[in-house]
């Protein structure tokens, strides 16, 4: 007599959960760290770090690192009123020196290996908002229930970056609309060079061209006109220029605790959303720094220019091949007056700048030139 085995009815309405291989588990260490440094972001790799042991355990090691900053304050905005959503007011960039404070995530906090001793007393809100507005030594603010983190703070725990890039949320000189303003500048100890491409307007949609436009360009000689003296145009120049500098030095000063903690930096960007302005170190200017300390500014936060050597270009109406009209078309090349480099040499001017503001430069940089020196500040 034949047997038939009948399965249970309860079995087929509710199988038995297969087993899921986990295919990370087969991944090997150095594969999921291509993976982290191709994410980059500190917030994504603050979530991957809580995903698992493993996941903790690798994320320290990533080499590349990008922090975005969510807001900035300076040092006489009340914290209070700190709000990533609220929109920052155009200050003086001559008085706007910068703290940056990053809004962290729950897992951010997760990843950080220096934790506050439960034993010690709870600051209250005023007193930790007067600590960060000073210079609090951990980098915390406490705003709203929600405790804010420098960039400091958050890259304690990776300990073997090589290519680290801060981006603020905007930049720091506030300039009016249509005027372009945008620098470039490394720095080791001290400021190494800046270039700086400005016009007063742009204008995407090329002149029609006529006859007064024929004689413009006749006139148009490569040298600067009589009325750029008279007319304010020298003057706005000298603020771009001493603006940007100020920024410049300003970020350069913010940087030194990120510095001095990770000594495998191969590189360092600190730049912004709006493209405005990058700072750049390799790795000999970052070596330089930990062995030669900056010298501060006495009169705010930020590193002390030292006397320099400036080339600038000018164009009334620089027509790009793309139909892009700058208006008032400047290029101002900075270096030490002690710098022992090639003065005749250009090629570091025009390749300070992708896309359409680098041919800009280029075509700039044939121009005439005009030489200028500025002291220390």
């Amino acid at each position: 007599m034949a047997v038939i085995h009948r399965s249970d009815p309860l079995s087929r309405i509710h199988p038995e959960p297969l087993h899921q291989p986990d295919f990370f588990d087969h991944l090997p260490d150095s594969i999921l760290l291509l993976v982290f440094n191709r994410i980059g972001d500190v917030k994504a790799l603050g979530r991957c770090g809580v995903v698992s042991k493993r996941f903790h355990s690798l994320v320290p090691q990533v080499e590349n690192v990008v922090v975005r900053v969510d807001c900035v304050i300076s040092d006489d905005d009340d914290p209070s009123s700190l709000s990533p959503d609220k929109p920052r007011s155009s200050a003086s960039p001559f008085s706007a020196i910068f703290r940056l404070i990053f809004k962290p995530l729950h897992a951010l906090t997760q990843l950080l290996a220096t934790k506050r001793s439960s034993s010690s007393p709870s600051p209250s809100p005023s007193s930790s908002s007067l600590s960060i507005t000073g210079g609090g030594e951990d980098g915390e603010i406490e705003q709203g229930g929600v405790t804010h983190h420098s960039p400091t703070q958050v890259l304690k725990n990776f300990n073997e970056i090589r290519f680290l890039r801060i981006e603020l949320p905007a930049g720091e000189l506030g300039i009016d609309d249509g005027v372009l303003l945008k620098w470039r500048a490394e720095f080791g100890s001290t400021l190494e060079n800046c270039v700086i491409l400005g016009a007063s307007s742009v204008a995407t949609d090329p002149p029609p061209s006529d006859d007064s436009n024929a004689a413009a360009a006749v006139e148009d000689n490569g040298s600067i006109p009589e009325s750029f003296y008279t007319n304010g145009g020298l003057k706005l120049r000298v603020v771009w220029t001493i603006s940007s500098l100020i920024a410049a030095s300003a970020r350069h000063y913010l940087l030194q605790p990120i510095i001095a903690e990770h000594k495998t930096l191969d590189s360092l960007v600190l730049t912004d959303t709006d493209g405005q302005g990058v700072l750049c170190m390799n790795r000999d200017q970052l070596e330089e720094l930990r062995v030669k300390p900056l010298s501060a500014s006495s009169a705010s936060k930020r590193t002390l220019v030292p006397a320099l050597n400036m080339r600038l270009w000018y164009a009334p109406s620089l027509e790009l091949p793309d139909g892009t009209v700058l208006k008032g078309a400047t290029l101002v090349a900075i270096r030490p007056s002690e710098s022992k480099k090639e003065v005749c040499d250009v090629s570091w001017v025009s390749s300070a700048f992708d896309g359409v503001y680098g041919v800009a430069a280029k075509m700039l940089v044939k121009r005439r030139t005009y030489c200028l020196e500025m002291n220390s500040f």
